[in-house]
């Protein structure tokens, strides 16, 4: 089946998330390498970022900590040196093809602006907290669904991580392109489930030649 759409997750698919990491470790004053590495080891067994926030300073209020940084003139969240250098370029080759271009991702209300702000030719862009459901939830497909009125079969999904967008995807019945880059990446196995991608990625730079090959077949 070609595929018509093709929709981007954000953190470590669009967005290196590396230094958004290592600016909260400089806040909660603990060594950059030692917050990813207590990252990882929670990633590997099931566990998260609020895990290690909890660790590192128990009783972690998000809410309070952003607005501590707020105050010091260290805002939370993303701008232009954090998009992954293969992004603009993925999505313009993807759109110059005639592909329909969505971004949607699990994200706070305040990553619209800041996506907004970095100027990338998408046809959409959903934020899961503005959209009120997020990922793995089936819903969160069927709104991309719904955006684009493109049938699920010729939409394909891109993300980094397997629980929550290569699985949920193909079992809404899209395509997948697994996107091996960022902690999850690389911690998270399921064969199987990789198997079943139409695309398992090293990077974004070869993408639109490969939707064109597959819709030229």
């Amino acid at each position: 089946m070609k595929i018509e759409a093709v929709f981007f997750d954000i953190g470590e698919t669009l967005i290196d998330e590396g230094e958004i990491y290592g600016r909260w470790a400089d806040w909660l004053g603990v060594p950059r390498h030692t917050f990813l590495t207590k990252l990882g080891a929670e990633l590997a067994t099931g566990g998260g970022a609020p895990d290690v926030f909890e660790h590192f300073r128990p009783g972690f209020d998000l809410a309070a900590e952003e607005a501590g940084r707020e105050a010091a003139g260290l805002p939370n969240g993303f701008g232009p040196d954090d998009l992954y250098p293969d992004a603009r370029c993925c999505l313009t080759g993807l759109h110059e093809q005639g592909v329909y271009v969505g971004v949607a991702g699990n994200q706070p209300a305040r990553a619209a602006g800041q996506f907004a702000a970095l100027g990338l030719p998408a046809d959409l862009v959903g934020i899961s907290e503005l959209w009120g459901v997020e990922k793995p939830d089936p819903e969160f497909f069927a709104r991309c669904a719904a955006e684009c009125d493109i049938a699920p079969g010729s939409i394909l999904y891109v993300g980094d991580r397997i629980d929550n967008d290569v699985r949920p995807a193909l079992a809404y019945g899209m395509q997948a392109a697994f996107l091996r880059r960022g902690p999850w990446g690389h911690i998270q196995r399921d064969d199987a489930a990789l198997a079943r991608c139409r695309f398992v990625l090293a990077d974004l730079a070869d993408l639109p030649a490969r939707v064109a090959a597959h819709n030229a077949e």
